[in-house]
């Protein structure tokens, strides 16, 4: 008998997602993409299948920080309706570590006491954010990292040198694309290194600023070098270097979400997490 609740598990950007809704066409007969089962969950509007994630914050034009009770009530109702096709009902919770108390608490509720023929595919990068209560009542699916030659064979157009940095995701290898002439990532590496004079700051942050995702990528790049120098420091036995390492990425996480959470001004983010990071 197939489980009621998968908790699909991996890094950002290795397809969870794209799983869920494989596996959600497998369970309402529409592997034929011209079937009208198949277009119908491509627009959204199949009856028995049903997502949750994160809303967008029509005020600020981007996606909000978590996933609300609000959010998540639509299930109850969803799941104790009549299949409309007769078969099973799906529900895909995508990003389930942006959950909030409230909402987490509603679903648990349902993972608990689930109807018949209904599955939940619960998505997560973070699994350890999650509640104790709802990873144990999931069976876990841990998606992998691609290989090299998978990776190539995936994106044929991207350079040797993203994917190198992608570490076998094949999403990020697309947001890490995004900095088309690698000057974001050569301004991190001079952050690292301590090397960034003001001016270059100011010019170099109001730039990546007005990119679409400057600022993402910059404090992704920013957090993944912070988290290479605490590993390193670690192996080394120099626990100073790398508390101090794992501080500075803590204040950059917070930094990110404050910025994006309330709209601020990206271009005095940037300088701050340059600030913050060039320290050592």
């Amino acid at each position: 008998m197939l489980h009621h609740a998968w908790l699909i598990c991996g890094p950002a950007g290795i397809g969870k997602a794209t799983l869920a809704f494989r596996l959600a066409r497998l369970l309402l007969n529409a592997e034929n993409p011209d079937s009208s089962q198949a277009r119908r969950i491509a627009a959204g509007t199949h009856g028995d299948l049903l997502e949750i994630s994160r809303a967008v914050d029509e005020k600020k034009g981007r996606l909000r920080g978590e996933i609300t009770a609000a959010d998540v009530r639509p299930v109850q109702t969803f799941l104790h309706h009549t299949a409309t096709e007769g078969g099973w009902r799906v529900v895909i919770v995508d990003g389930a570590e942006y959950l909030n108390r409230f909402a987490a608490n509603a679903l648990l509720k349902i993972l608990e006491e689930p109807p018949p023929r209904c599955v939940l595919l619960l998505t997560t990068s973070s699994p350890g954010a999650l509640l104790p209560t709802i990873r144990s009542r999931c069976r876990m699916l841990t998606l992998s990292a691609l290989s090299d030659a998978d990776m190539r064979a995936a994106l044929p157009g991207i350079s040797a040198d993203v994917l190198a940095r992608a570490h076998g995701s094949p999403g990020r290898a697309l947001f890490l694309s995004q900095d088309r002439d690698g000057a974001i990532a050569s301004f991190v590496a001079e952050i690292l290194a301590g090397q960034v004079r003001g001016s270059e700051t100011m010019a170099l942050s109001e730039r990546i600023a007005r990119e679409a995702e400057g600022f993402a990528l910059l404090c992704d790049l920013l957090g993944e070098g912070l988290a290479d120098r605490a590993r390193s420091a670690a192996r080394r036995g120099d626990l100073a270097k790398a508390d101090l390492a794992a501080r500075q990425c803590s204040e950059l996480d917070t930094l990110r979400r404050q910025t994006e959470g309330f709209n601020l001004d990206k271009a005095q983010a940037i300088r701050q997490a340059a600030e913050l990071a060039s320290g050592s």
